[in-house]
C-alpha cells in the first residue's frame, strides 16, 4: 500500500467555507473516492490555510487518473478550486506527493 501526503493552500478568507463543505461531502463523491482506490483519506487544515492531505492507495497515479475520469470529481473540483490559493486548474491537479523520509511500521 502506498502512503501519499500532499500540501495545498486554502485562501484564509475561505477557511470557514472549506471546513463547512467538508462536513457534508456529497455521497457520490465519497463513493467515487472509495471505488477508485482512495483509502484512509484525511485532510488537516491549519489556521493559516495550509492543508495537509493523506491517503493510502495501491497506485496513486492510477487512483488519481480514475478519479479524474469521474463526472462527480469534475463538479467537485469546479466548486472547490476558488477556495485555494495559486491553483492553475483543479486542486486535484496540484496534489504533488511529498517524499516520505521515515515511517514507523
Amino acid at each position: 500500500m502506498q502512503r501519499v501526503c500532499f500540501l495545498l493552500k486554502v485562501r484564509q478568507d475561505r477557511l470557514a467555507e472549506y471546513r463547512e463543505r467538508h462536513t457534508a461531502v456529497w455521497p457520490e463523491m465519497l463513493d467515487a473516492l472509495s471505488a477508485t482506490g482512495w483509502h484512509n483519506y484525511s485532510l488537516f487544515l491549519r489556521e493559516d490555510g495550509l492543508l495537509v492531505g493523506y491517503l493510502e492507495t495501491e497506485d496513486f497515479t492510477a487512483a488519481k487518473a480514475a478519479m479524474e475520469a469521474t463526472e462527480v470529481n469534475a463538479r467537485w473540483q469546479a466548486e472547490m478550486a476558488p477556495l485555494f490559493e495559486s491553483l492553475d486548474g483543479r486542486s486535484d491537479e496540484a496534489m504533488t506527493p511529498l517524499t516520505e523520509v521515515f515511517h514507523l511500521a
